[in-house]
């Protein structure tokens, strides 16, 4: 009897070991696919592309061992850094951007309003559109030819713009497209802060006889923080990333003044085939947005007060 009762105790004690193990193993599980697609086509291709970045290698022949000259030339070529500075003028005026639009929209739709759902619909709608898409849509609205909008123009009698010809115009179309197309995605973060700000901070500012400014600027602005950094650094890293809207909305044009730094890269890489140049300024890159990430991390404290 004793040794039925000792089976049972010991039968049971492994079964129970067995379900901690499943359960302690499950959310690893959930994960794993995430993983996988992140180990596969991130963090490897950044490993082989940091390897190349040390060679000469066209994709074709067998690489050759050049240590540090590719950097060199990185460093030394003009058009890499005039690139990189369209970039940058390009980033100082959509990221201040995006986050005024959403941020000023979050705040009119976060209050009951009528048919607010169709609303933030509609303005968040665009950001699941493809950069191409997006960027072909454009263009049939800025075409200098054929775009709607110089129709319009023209039949009111203000004359065409060249807004895909004139350098001006064309970032200026490129800067409002990136924005029509982004400020969806961010408005719902600032939506998600603002809905975690206590009521009953701005319940008590409304007692004190606060302004509307006073309220925003007290109290909304510094419970944003970390939301804000989020937004400031994720708007930041697209704008470095931008290419494919750009590529179908103006091609880089004209001349060069929309070529950004992505698409000059993908420009050594594979229509010159020097891909260890174009992995040299890629880590390049990937340094330079670590570093402003690091640094607008530090200027706020990490989000925090």
């Amino acid at each position: 009897m004793s040794q039925v009762m000792t089976g049972s105790k010991s039968s049971s004690r492994t079964s129970w070991k067995k379900e901690k193990l499943k359960r302690s193993l499950a959310p690893y599980l959930f994960v794993l696919p995430n993983f996988v697609i992140f180990l596969t086509f991130i963090v490897i291709p950044a490993f082989v592309g940091f390897v190349y970045s040390f060679h000469e290698y066209d994709g074709l022949n067998e690489m050759e061992f050049l240590g540090l000259q590719n950097y060199a030339a990185v460093l030394a070529n003009g058009e890499f850094w005039a690139s990189l500075g369209r970039t940058g003028l390009y980033a100082a005026v959509v990221v201040p951007g995006i986050y005024a639009l959403s941020l000023g929209i979050a705040l009119l739709l976060i209050r009951e309003v009528r048919l607010k759902g169709l609303f933030r619909a509609s303005i968040y709608w665009p950001t699941m559109i493809s950069y191409i898409i997006v960027g072909l849509t454009w263009k049939w609205i800025f075409g200098d030819s054929f775009g709607i909008l110089n129709h319009i123009l023209n039949t009111l009698g203000f004359g065409s713009i060249g807004w895909l010809t004139d350098p001006f115009y064309a970032n200026l179309s490129v800067i409002i497209a990136t924005l029509w197309s982004r400020v969806g995605f961010f408005m719902v973060i600032f939506i998600a802060g603002l809905q975690s700000i206590p009521v009953d901070m701005y319940e008590a500012s409304s007692l004190d006889g606060a302004s509307r400014w006073r309220t925003f600027r007290d109290i909304t602005l510094p419970m944003l923080k970390p939301t804000s950094l989020l937004v400031f650094m994720v708007a930041l890293i697209d704008a470095f990333k931008a290419y494919p809207l750009m590529f179908a909305l103006t091609g880089g044009g004209p001349g060069k003044e929309t070529t950004f730094i992505v698409q000059y890269i993908y420009e050594i890489g594979f229509s010159k085939q020097e891909l260890g140049m174009a992995s040299a300024m890629s880590v390049i890159l990937f340094v330079i947005i670590g570093a402003f990430t690091a640094l607008q991390f530090r200027l706020s404290k990490g989000g925090a007060d």
